[in-house]
């Protein structure tokens, strides 16, 4: 499996074009889930987003799921770099994990531990490269499975084989 990692409050610092700091905070999260949540449909990764919420007293962490992606805010006295290294240290040898931000010292760190890395700028450049491509490139095949995900795909030939 691959996985994306994204620190989502260094994102959101990041792309001041996209995200305005008058907005509530609240909201911005919520524009930059859209925007992954539609990467995600023109990719197979599976996509994490992590936020701060160290900052916030007796924070017990949550993990959402919206549409295709994970949301994680982390625990109380957790940063989304603690929870991220702690991740690729655990997954570092049965998934390949990137992980998006802007941290150099993240991006060390995580790098030594066996993930690849990707700038905030990279990111953007992928998602709307994506976005565009997917949208001239969209296939008129009517064959549903031209339709699925690889891991779609995969069960759907394993009935198949199963059946002979």
């Amino acid at each position: 499996m691959e996985y994306l990692l994204v620190d989502g409050y260094n994102i959101i610092n990041a792309w001041r074009d996209i995200f305005d700091k008058k907005n509530p905070l609240e909201d911005n999260r919520k524009i930059l889930c859209e925007l992954l949540s539609d990467y995600q449909g023109y990719t197979d990764l599976r996509i994490v987003v992590v936020f701060d919420a160290h900052l916030v007293s007796e924070g017990k962490g949550s993990l959402i799921n919206h549409d295709k992606i994970k949301i994680i805010f982390t625990m109380s006295n957790q940063t989304a770099d603690n929870f991220i290294e702690r991740y690729v240290t655990q997954q570092r040898y049965a998934d390949k994990i990137t992980v998006v931000t802007n941290d150099y010292l993240e991006q060390k760190t995580v790098f030594q531990k066996g993930a690849l890395r990707m700038t905030a700028n990279e990111l953007r450049n992928e998602i709307f490269t994506k976005r565009k491509n997917g949208i001239e490139n969209k296939s008129d095949s009517n064959f549903i499975i031209d339709n699925l995900d690889n891991e779609q795909k995969r069960k759907l030939l394993r009935m198949r084989h199963d059946d002979r």
